[in-house]
């Protein structure tokens, strides 16, 4: 039998530690479906634990909840690309940035829109943020 490295242990820790906090959001959730913050908690842990089906779920919901939220917007995008659901993320990503999301040295390394990056549908979107982005003397 071999010895559990520290890094399994701390990793193990680490996913109890998401699935208790993701268990307790989803009854916060069932008690109050419409809670923006507590939807916005559960679809960062599910995203974390590696569940992006739910998450995605999580980022829909939020979306008809929040339509005019550029971050909720963002987020779903990762949620797509995440789910390779590519033309999805495409176009969450333009509402996202439609809606005012500018953090683009973020988005160019976000892991999560890893996937969307590698697709020829992003192309058109860095053109567009070339086209958004003011230069500053």
């Amino acid at each position: 039998m071999q010895a559990k490295s520290s890094s399994q242990k701390t990793n193990r820790v680490t996913q109890r530690d998401l699935d208790v906090k993701i268990q307790f959001m989803e009854g916060v959730v069932r008690r109050d479906p419409n809670y923006v913050d507590a939807l916005q908690l559960l679809g960062d842990h599910y995203t974390q634990r590696g569940r992006f089906d739910e998450g995605l779920n999580v980022d829909e919901r939020l979306a008809r909840l929040e339509p005019k939220n550029p971050l909720v917007f963002y987020n779903l995008a990762c949620s797509y690309s995440l789910t390779d659901q590519f033309d999805g993320a495409a176009l969450a990503l333009e509402k996202a940035l439609q809606l005012g999301y500018r953090d683009f040295a973020w988005l160019a390394k976000d892991p999560d829109l890893k996937n969307l990056r590698a697709q020829p549908v992003y192309r058109d979107i860095q053109k567009k943020i070339r086209g958004m982005k003011i230069k500053v003397r």
